[in-house]
């Protein structure tokens, strides 16, 4: 960024520390320079031809080139090279040849912050082409333009008069055959500002202290653009938040006395009104997609709200997330009462039916395909259907369902789904039938929080077969189960998909009542969830998480449903094993389940750059009592791949277990999105 104040011509030689003449002022625009220079845009490459000797130069803040007055010629007599490089510098002009070369900037210790390194190296001519050879004519055009370049950057920064001497020597011994690009600054004297006028914001009134604080430049403060358009940016943002929705922040204007050394400052401010939020206007095909009164629940704000452009922001936001808009656009606009805003919502509508399809291996699960299709807004605003059908080795199901975002408030959802599934594990056979319905508080990418919550029904008919009774023989026996799910979860982690610090912890109690054999029997499904997050460097962050799970009512094991007893093992459980893996075991050596869980686990996260590497221990057991045996925990142990993407993190663990039992492989394979935990 830079700050544009115009530079007087001047005849005379300027004195000794390079001031302009003291009866001349100048005022421009701080902005439009600034940006020039913030964004990259200053390079050019020159084309007037080489002055001098193509050697040596003054540049003076004026713009004029050469020794015009007694410091500069001094400072030129100072840093001349010696005989015998002056020699070699004047062979090479005359021969014509191209040569590398090296930049250096001395005399900016006292003004140097860490922008100006950084603005330099983007915008200046020289550095453009570094490392590429060039004959001393070319050298010559870009250090002039570099001169004006740092003369630039140094009134950005108040420093006005600068002396500014480019000069070439021939390399040093042992540089090779770069030559040596020296820039000799003397920045000259730092302006400060006299005054500061914000012109129309009294009529902000109340509000006008609160504003005032939000730009933040004070007289007397030293001349420094970038704070300056920091300050304007900020001023205009707080208009926005407190109830300004159409105000304007006019380019900051800067007069300077050179006389004084001072400079008068004036942002002019267009306010346009205090305004409330009114009401929601659909614009457009908007009303095909939504209704203005679900937008209102999506909507952070309630009408009579003070108007605040975050909230307007985060409404476009939420209504990109629906996935349901190609485009939007959120504005406000005038209710024609003098006291509201009115938000207009034009959306052009996206495809709104979605073919997916999914190909999936797992150890213990063996291959999936999978395949749906969805309509996003079937039962319209955000009733989405979707049909899925799965075939895999070891489960195939079809199945409806039916899921409504934004149901009653934002990021509420109600779902609802009919499916007919087989299953057919190590650890049981299942074909069921199930009605399920639920309503829940979701947490996602655009706002992860602190608390979700779920409640639902379930319905299940079921007819399942594993070993049973006193004969071990294996029989089927048809269940019907009615649950009432129920979970809360506390969320202090810093990210959805990636946490690095704090923890989440998460309770979840299903009551049912199963009907088998002519009789009914009742139980609750408990589980405990926690995990830890603790950077303990920039790159590193160790991990660790503990999950306990408890069927309660003195129900015996083996008269629960096999597919609702607890199973360990598998890329979310306990890695080095197959899923289901862990257990009590039947004649056939196959997992039966449990009514206790105990899983444990503890990583590394050892991140370089887009990738990581993961060191990790997880431990568990799964029990037949209602309080899970630590005697016969299973460990496993491992290392895991990260490719930190930028829609989250992609990893690949491969594990292997330490006390394994019989029949468990020696290695595993996991490929997910999102860390284990």
């Amino acid at each position: 960024m830079d700050i544009g104040v115009a530079w007087p011509d001047m005849d005379g030689a300027l004195p000794d520390i390079a001031l302009p003449a003291p009866d001349v002022s100048g005022k421009e625009g701080v902005g439009e320079e600034a940006d020039s220079l913030a964004s990259g845009n200053d390079r050019q490459e020159g084309t007037s031809p080489a002055t001098g000797d193509g050697v040596t130069g003054v540049v003076s803040a004026d713009g004029g080139s050469g020794p015009d007055n007694a410091s500069a010629t001094a400072e030129a007599e100072s840093t001349t090279p010696d005989s015998n490089a002056a020699a070699e510098l004047a062979a090479m002009t005359d021969d014509g040849a191209e040569r590398r070369y090296r930049v250096q900037l001395d005399g900016l210790d006292e003004v140097e912050d860490s922008q100006f390194r950084e603005r330099f190296n983007t915008l200046s001519s020289l550095k453009a082409e570094d490392g590429k050879p060039a004959n001393l004519a070319q050298i010559n055009r870009r250090m002039q333009l570099d001169a004006d370049l740092i003369d630039r950057i140094l009134r950005a920064k108040g420093y006005y008069g600068a002396i500014i001497r480019p000069s070439v020597t021939a390399p040093q011994a042992g540089d090779g055959d770069k030559l040596n690009v020296t820039f000799s600054i003397r920045p000259g004297i730092r302006y400060t500002l006299a005054t500061i006028l914000l012109p129309g914001l009294a009529i902000a009134e109340r509000q006008a202290p609160q504003l005032q604080s939000a730009f933040p430049i004070a007289v007397g403060d030293p001349i420094d653009a970038d704070k300056i358009v920091a300050a304007q940016t900020s001023l205009a943002a707080a208009l926005g938040e407190n109830g300004f929705p159409f105000a304007n922040v006019e380019e900051p204007q800067l007069t300077v006395d050179h006389e004084t050394r001072k400079g008068d400052l004036e942002v002019v401010v267009r306010a346009g009104g205090y305004r409330r939020f009114g009401g929601i206007q659909l614009d457009g095909e908007t009303s095909r997609i939504f209704t203005a009164k679900h937008l209102m629940r999506i909507a952070r704000f309630d009408r009579d709200d003070v108007y605040q452009v975050s909230d307007v922001e985060d409404l476009r936001r939420a209504i990109v997330a629906t996935g349901l808009a190609s485009s939007v656009e959120v504005k406000p606009v005038d209710a024609g009462d003098g006291e509201h805003a009115d938000i207009a919502v034009s959306v052009a509508p996206a495809p709104m039916r979605t073919v997916a399809g999914e190909i999936g291996y797992g150890t213990g699960e063996g291959y999936r395909l999978e395949a749906s299709w969805q309509h996003r807004n079937f039962f319209p605003p955000e009733g989405a259907v979707t049909a899925r059908g799965l075939l895999g080795t070891k489960e195939q199901a079809i199945g409806v369902a039916y899921r409504r975002n934004n149901f009653w408030r934002r990021d509420n959802i109600l779902s609802a789904a009919f499916s007919f599934r087989h299953q057919d594990y190590d650890a049981y056979q299942a074909k069921t039938i199930s009605l399920t319905a639920g309503l829940e508080r979701q947490s996602n990418l655009l706002y992860q929080k602190k608390w979700v919550w779920s409640v639902g029904t379930e319905l299940l008919a079921s007819r399942e077969r594993d070993y049973f009774g006193k004969s071990l023989r294996l029989v089927n026996r048809d269940y019907l189960i009615a649950a009432l799910p129920v979970s809360l979860t506390y969320d202090a982690s810093d990210d959805l998909l990636d946490p690095t610090r704090g923890f989440r912890l998460g309770a979840r109690v299903s009551p049912e009542v199963a009907w088998q054999g002519g009789s009914a029997y009742t139980y609750a499904r408990t589980q405990v969830d926690g995990s830890v997050y603790l950077p303990v460097s920039d790159k590193v962050v160790v991990a660790s998480r503990a999950r306990l799970g408890s069927i309660l009512g003195g129900v015996d094991s083996d008269r629960i449903a096999p597919s609702r007893r607890f199973y360990a093992g598998g890329g979310a459980s306990v890695r080095g094993y197959a899923y289901q893996a862990i257990g009590p075991r039947d004649a056939d050596n196959d997992p039966v389940g449990g009514k206790s869980l105990a899983e444990f686990s503890l990583e590394a996260r050892i991140r370089m750059g887009v990738f990581g590497v993961v060191p990790f221990l997880d431990a568990g057991n799964i029990s037949t009592g209602f309080l899970p045996k630590m005697s016969d925990i299973r460990y496993g142990a491992g290392l895991g791949l990260r490719y930190y993407s930028t829609f989250g993190p992609i990893r690949i663990d491969v594990g292997t277990p330490i006390n394994r039992q019989a029949g468990d492989s020696r290695v595993t394979v996991y490929v997910s999105l999102g860390q284990a935990f």
